[in-house]
């Protein structure tokens, strides 16, 4: 498999996350302050499928970190992975603090599945998830 393929189903997975972040937000804002706490249909759909895009997506850049990445292979070799700041967010940030944000994912998933009412921690995790996403998300790269 090439790494440019790889590459780009990571980058078109990435819109699709957006989007689903997006619409896994509108619904948990509206089962918040539309539903008094009521976890509705539209919240739990809306994070199975964020959590399952999430997952694959984290996959896809696992297996391209490790196995097809050059340029990991180059500043694993140089020794200079953690003292390139730029190498440092690409190969050590970004996968650590999205792999931290899936898991985090997946326990709102699975408090969501199974209780009927919506519980402020679980709002707190499901946004720091969010927060953690955007912050090691790749902007520059996909938009720029």
């Amino acid at each position: 498999m090439d790494f440019n393929i790889m590459l780009q189903a990571h980058r078109g997975f990435a819109y699709l996350i957006l989007l689903l972040m997006a619409i896994f937000v509108i619904a948990l804002l509206a089962a918040m302050f539309g539903y008094s706490g009521k976890i509705t249909k539209l919240l739990r759909k809306s994070t199975l499928f964020t959590m399952i895009f999430f997952h694959v997506q984290a996959l896809i850049g696992l297996v391209m970190l490790f196995f097809f990445s050059p340029g990991f292979k180059a500043a694993t070799e140089a020794g200079t992975l953690m003292s390139d700041a730029t190498a440092r967010n690409t190969y050590v940030e970004h996968p650590f603090a999205m792999i931290v944000a899936a898991v985090l994912l997946t326990i709102v998933n699975k408090k969501l599945k199974t209780n009927d009412e919506l519980k402020m921690s679980w709002v707190i995790m499901a946004f720091f998830a969010l927060a953690l996403m955007l912050w090691a998300f790749q902007w520059t790269r996909l938009f720029g």
